[in-house]
């Protein structure tokens, strides 16, 4: 449950990671969200005390965001103290997942590749674990003046996410993230299958057949981002709150916490760059603990709400502090 009460109490577990005379904006009994700048909280967190960072930090664009960006040729410079921060708050299994678009040079149809520059450095302070691609089917064609106006490029539609690693066996199991089986495997499975060497070289045994209850995903995860009727939208609307306008998919976020976490283990998650706090709300539907930074106060207004018990909430501070109403707290 939501809850403005800031005492340490509450959570006893924020006493343990050096955040217990911190006080959140808001809290549930499972998570925290601080209002404030991440590097200096992090800064306050004990080694090796989160189990997994899931995040997507405000990218390197080439012009100006509400949200706030670096420009590219600073984005490093900005962007490595709060890497240095994560390995060191990481345990020796946990996971640092990074969700970075890419960038197009102004005024010609190329693209930066500083999202690139950003994996080499970073595997050079962590283990590259593995690189995957988020491909989301519903994207507008950007850049549009190279897309629909010049029609000299495609549709830009995937975004690159790094998975990195303190050590180089993170907790991981792709059984928890099984998809289903094709149509033909399904078939292949029920017919059976003669092992065999395949024209490539491979040598296919008699195990490909076994059923081993889906298949295991690709390192291309196929998300559309289209939450036009969201909770958290329809809600936003509710209360008259602006919705954070760079949000990445709850599916995105649930695939890398399913993978990356044990369930048994208590793991603690954070996400150092909130926004609308997809990533604490995905911990709590799991009954995970979570800390989360943001330093807009609107937009931390706004994450509240993915807490709420829907439309009919009436609980008077609570919707005043979200409607901007009043910024203060008794």
């Amino acid at each position: 449950m939501l809850s403005l009460e800031n005492s340490a109490t509450d959570l006893p577990w924020l006493e343990r990671i050096g955040l217990a005379k911190q006080k959140p904006f808001y809290h549930t009994n499972l998570g925290a969200a601080f209002l404030g700048d991440s590097l200096a909280g992090m800064k306050r967190i004990p080694s090796e005390s989160i189990d997994l960072v899931v995040t997507s930090p405000p990218f390197a664009l080439t012009r100006k965001k509400e949200y706030g960006n670096e420009p590219i040729e600073r984005y490093l410079e900005w962007f490595i103290p709060f890497c240095e921060e994560i390995k060191r708050i990481l345990t020796p299994k946990g996971s640092f997942v990074l969700d970075i678009g890419g960038a197009w040079i102004p005024g010609a149809p190329v693209r930066s590749t500083y999202h690139f520059e950003v994996a080499v450095q970073l595997a050079r302070m962590f283990h590259l674990a593995q690189d995957f691609y988020w491909y989301n089917p519903a994207r507008l064609p950007t850049p549009a003046e190279w897309v629909t106006v010049r029609r000299v490029r495609v549709k830009d539609a995937v975004n690159t996410v790094w998975w990195f690693s303190k050590t180089e066996n993170p907790d991981a199991d792709n059984r928890r993230v099984l998809v289903p089986y094709s149509e033909s495997m399904k078939s292949l499975i029920k017919n059976g299958y003669k092992a065999k060497k395949r024209p490539s070289g491979h040598d296919i045994s008699e195990k490909f057949g076994k059923d081993n209850g889906g298949a295991i995903p690709p390192n291309l995860l196929t998300i559309a981002n289209t939450e036009s009727n969201s909770a958290y939208l329809r809600l936003c609307r509710e209360f008259s709150v602006k919705p954070h306008p760079a949000r990445f998919p709850a599916k995105l976020v649930e695939f890398f916490v399913d993978f990356l976490v044990d369930r048994d283990s208590d793991p603690l998650i954070l996400d150092p760059f909130g926004g609308s706090n997809v990533t604490g709300s995905v911990a709590e539907d799991r009954g995970f603990r979570w800390v989360t930074f943001e330093q807009s106060d609107e937009y931390m207004r706004g994450s509240m709400l993915r807490f709420l018990d829907g439309p009919l909430f009436t609980e008077p501070r609570i919707r005043s502090l979200i409607s901007g109403e009043s910024t203060g707290r008794k």
